[in-house]
């Protein structure tokens, strides 16, 4: 920002973005479904490119220090290919749906100008994926991205802008708000656009919230995944591992907790041992809580970071800094037990359940106390166990056998839509209970024509009453 944007007030700053924005919009609007798929294809490939990918992850782990380069590399790249492939698979211009039996047809329109704020843990794969379903709803978006991950935002932004030049449409159509990006400058967007979304803190999931603009929010996560008789030890644990160290457990999907059955709990320990964990000894948990969280709060020089890293700042011995990532076992689950929470670190906390409905019980607590609404997972060859955890608990998804992390935002074995964005719904005060996608990014017009006549008679509706209640 030079010195004129540095001292201009907030709303001034965000007008002449949301102006520019809006101009670009309705240059785009018109567009074909051919031209707005060009467009969500040329930003796709703006971050999918491998040097573009290596770059951003590159400088994100440089500047926020979480996570690691490679898994960034994958991440920018799966997220991408699989959103796209999402995309490129629906419509939405024009006639996107009809019923002719309600005598309904549905027209997809654009919103406007959205804002997307994103965080540090993703700050160059979460601005595309959400500019690419804007686009697809042809949509102008404006980025406020995480003081962190700012140069890595603003290096993606860069990229898409410079896709959409190329294939002849106006850059604006993305941008981000300039530095240094406060607090006042993103409540002031919030209240210029006509959809917020956000990723990241709760607190600014709640200003968004109370912005007076539709927002689309997302929860905490903190998943707990059963283990129980039935499961294939080695592969659990084989998903689990992969799940866990991805990026250094900066996903929201990834594994917290480890609930498993006693009748298999020390071959399941084994089986994780095998599969890179260090089980912490019990003389270890006072370490680790003192260390991982600091005056309530995660350390953060400690999230994201390597298992060496963390073994080292918990006094473990030298061999568990050979370990991918670490396991402590826990009783307990509450405030008081902060191990029961998200720790966005390689650190795994394992729990004994007696049988199923212990395990179920524990899960339960585990989501009560942090991440009700977000997710969990069993590892079972018992699909009735999996049928009865998603009918009884409050959350949105519940994955059954995967590495939860690569299930959960979308998987090319998962039917859900690829995302970096995942509602909670009413659990966590959301406005979604799916992972988002690009219906969010539309407005719908119906049109209704006339069809037979379907009113049925009052015995047909009342009866059960009546004959129960009487008149």
């Amino acid at each position: 920002m030079d010195e004129t944007h540095a001292s201009a007030p907030a709303g001034d700053v965000v007008g002449d973005l949301v102006r520019k924005a809006r101009a670009a919009q309705v240059q785009f609007g018109p567009s074909d479904q051919a031209r707005v798929d060009e467009a969500v294809r040329a930003v796709a490939w703006s971050l999918y490119q491998e040097d573009h990918a290596r770059q951003l992850a590159e400088l994100a782990v440089a500047d926020t220090l979480l996570g690691n380069v490679p898994d960034k590399i994958i991440k920018k790249r799966r997220k991408t290919f699989g959103t796209l492939r999402d995309l490129l698979g629906v419509k939405s211009v024009g006639v996107i749906e009809e019923d002719r039996a309600l005598g309904i047809v549905k027209y997809a329109k654009p919103l406007g100008v959205v804002a997307a704020l994103t965080p540090s843990t993703n700050p160059g794969a979460t601005p595309v994926n959400k500019a690419m379903m804007a686009i697809k709803g042809r949509n102008a978006i404006i980025i406020a991205p995480s003081p962190l991950g700012y140069r890595t935002t603003a290096l993606a932004v860069r990229w898409m802008r410079e896709a959409l030049v190329q294939i002849g449409l106006p850059a604006d159509i993305v941008q981000i708000l300039p530095p240094p990006v406060t607090k006042d400058l993103t409540q002031a967007l919030m209240a210029a656009v006509e959809l917020v979304v956000v990723t990241g803190s709760q607190d600014n999931v709640r200003r968004a919230y109370s912005s007076g603009t539709p927002a689309i929010g997302v929860g905490a996560g903190n998943v707990p995944v059963i283990i129980d008789e039935t499961a294939d030890l080695d592969a659990a644990a084989g998903k689990i591992a992969a799940s866990k160290t991805f990026d250094n457990s900066t996903s929201c999907s990834s594994e917290n907790a480890v609930v498993i059955v006693a009748s298999v709990y020390e071959q399941a320990i084994e089986a994780l041992k095998r599969a890179g964990a260090w089980l912490c000894a019990a003389s270890d948990k006072e370490a680790i809580e003192r260390t991982l969280w600091v005056n309530g709060k995660l350390n953060r020089d400690l999230i994201a970071q390597d298992a060496s890293i963390l073994a080292k700042a918990f006094g473990l011995p030298a061999e568990a800094e050979k370990a991918r990532f670490l396991l402590i076992e826990e009783t307990g689950i509450g405030k008081n037990h902060p191990l029961s929470g998200e720790k966005l670190s390689l650190v795994l906390t394992v729990y004994r359940a007696k049988d199923f409905a212990d395990a179920k019980h524990l899960v339960r607590r585990i989501l009560e106390h942090q991440g009700r609404g977000h997710s969990c997972g069993i590892h079972t060859t018992n699909m009735d166990r999996a049928r009865e955890l998603a009918a009884d608990l409050k959350v949105v998804r519940v994955l059954v056998n995967f590495a939860h992390t690569f299930g959960n935002g979308g998987g090319f074995d998962s039917g859900l839509n690829f995302t970096l964005s995942m509602g909670c719904g009413s659990w966590q005060k959301n406005s979604i209970s799916e992972n988002l996608n690009y219906k969010h990014f539309l407005n719908i017009t119906h049109l209704v024509t006339p069809i037979t006549e379907n009113k049925p008679a009052e015995e047909d509706l009342f009866g059960p009453h009546w004959q129960r209640y009487g008149r």
